[in-house]
């Protein structure tokens, strides 16, 4: 358990090994690690970690994964659940761009076969007199002049072909969900882009995949066995494991999932998902999420209070949520509403209370109790203050129209979202 002293700081529960020099950039002033025998915190950030509910208690306001696929952050139940999860795009694109060029280069030049050849004639002894010999039994080709097929075009599979570029070869893409964004990270005129993957596969020596794995990417990749045993020629390089048709085959070579596995990458994601989150929970913005809109707001000062409220996004709510102020007789000085698929973001920043003699409520508690309680609100929080003087109140949650944390920063005994599963049972839950 915290002490009163830390628990005046937000937590920051970690899972796995995260890399110390990246969580440093948490302002030890607002924020701290949690210890490993804490089971509440502000906000998680996790690199491989399978996330479950029981892993989130009621009064963590923000998930960050250090990396860019979020398969293991169960990130339709987060978004039901009110919760933003980020990632960090681009923090390994090198580190991934130079293990696929390393591919790139095993695939053409036998070095891999030729490495473990060579420790076979050290085991003999011959090595010596076969080293010259024996090369050519992995006679190569060189890449300059060919070309390579990138299948997805973010910031890794941007970096990929730019690099391809500067050895030489010539490139084509395709990506179907290419944002504007990533559209303007691409080289224009020096490669060419196609409208299908057998365009892509017809026209090159080479290709690439970087799509993350979700049910319309699923099967991307298929028949490669009966591929090879038609006799066609050519190597399979993966980062992940493959089934027995394709295992023991000498032209299929699978290595560890090393693309952000090196000491670079690893700070560049945590340093990166710790600011992401840091913004989040001292400001409100919203950016690199892959479950809520992106929401870039405003500075403030000390003279108000930033209420932020995230709602199921449906025709009627900001109505509704707005009315609560009206009613109340309190002064919205600037809002902003952000959407995304089911999800709704509202920031609003209100005149601070000395008292409460003139508005309609009795405490900033029961205003937030009266927001928390609509429905279709998921949660709530108070922001008190500047950035750099930012303070947090309590951070309340709407479950299945209870609602939980009023009042509360740092309160132990609040539960997880997998505990009140178990709690509230099967048909409140479905109530």
């Amino acid at each position: 358990m915290a002490s009163p002293a830390a628990a005046s700081r937000m937590a920051i529960k970690t899972f796995n090994k995260l890399n110390a020099a990246g969580l440093a950039r948490f302002d030890p002033a607002i924020f701290r690690i949690a210890e490993s025998s804490e089971t509440n915190a502000h906000a998680i950030l996790l690199r491989s970690h399978k996330l479950t509910e029981s892993d989130v208690p009621i009064m963590c306001r923000s998930i960050a994964r250090c990396g860019a696929g979020t398969n293991n952050c169960n990130v339709a139940r987060m978004t039901e659940l009110g919760v933003p999860v980020f990632n960090t795009p681009g923090a390994n694109a090198n580190a991934v761009k130079e293990l696929v060029l390393c591919a790139l280069f095993m695939s053409s030049r036998g070095v891999i076969e030729g490495a473990f050849h060579m420790d076979g004639l050290h085991a003999e002894g011959t090595a010596h007199e076969r080293i010259e010999k024996d090369k050519a039994l992995f006679g190569g080709r060189e890449i300059a002049g060919k070309t390579l097929g990138v299948v997805g075009l973010g910031a890794i599979g941007a970096a990929v072909l730019k690099a391809a570029l500067g050895f030489g070869m010539d490139v084509v893409g395709y990506d179907p969900s290419l944002s504007v964004e990533g559209a303007l990270r691409l080289p224009g005129r020096k490669m060419k882009m196609v409208d299908t993957l057998d365009e892509l596969a017809a026209v090159s020596d080479y290709v690439t995949l970087h799509a993350p794995y979700n049910d319309h990417t699923k099967g991307l990749v298929g028949g490669l066995a009966a591929f090879f045993d038609s006799g066609a020629t050519g190597r399979y390089v993966c980062d992940f494991a493959v089934g027995p048709e394709l295992s023991k085959r000498p032209n299929v070579i699978t290595i560890p999932h090393l693309g952000a596995s090196t000491d670079e990458a690893e700070e560049n994601a945590a340093a990166m998902a710790a600011d992401t989150t840091s913004l989040f929970l001292q400001t409100g913005s919203i950016r690199d999420s892959v479950n809520f809109p992106t929401t870039t707001l405003p500075v403030r000062d000390d003279t108000v209070m930033r209420v932020c409220l995230v709602n199921e996004n449906r025709p009627g709510m900001l109505g509704d949520i707005l009315s609560v102020f009206g009613n109340s007789g309190i002064n919205i000085t600037q809002q902003m509403n952000t959407s995304r698929g089911d999800v709704a973001y509202n920031v609003i920043d209100i005149e601070r209370l000395e008292n409460f003699e003139d508005v309609h409520f009795k405490s900033w508690d029961a205003l937030q109790f009266l927001l928390t309680s609509m429905d279709g609100v998921k949660s709530t929080r108070y922001i008190h203050g500047s950035k750099q003087s930012a303070k947090h109140s309590g951070f309340a949650v709407n479950f299945n129209g209870q609602v939980f944390g009023i009042g509360s920063n740092y309160t132990p005994s609040l539960p997880s979202f997998g505990e009140l599963n178990e709690i509230m049972g099967p048909h409140e839950r479905e109530a």
